[in-house]
């Protein structure tokens, strides 16, 4: 069961990950565009929140940087 608990966990964070690169590629092309301002500092909220913590060990800011280096930012 626990299993269970670890692969859901790594589905919020890959799927947080992807949102984040959608949003921060977007932003490239649009700048002002509201709604991937918002799901960008959604994902930073929560990879620098304690539910993160609570999921993984993996430094937030490391994956912040590493994500950005991957979308150019």
């Amino acid at each position: 069961m626990e299993r269970c608990y670890e692969n859901l966990a790594q589905a919020v964070i890959v799927i947080t990950t992807k949102d984040y690169i959608r949003a921060c590629k977007k932003l490239k092309k649009h700048p002002m565009d509201f709604d991937a301002k918002h799901i960008k500092k959604e994902c930073l909220e929560f990879f620098r929140g304690s539910l993160f913590s609570s999921l993984t060990e993996v430094d937030p800011e490391w994956l912040i940087d590493k994500l950005d280096m991957e979308v150019g930012n």
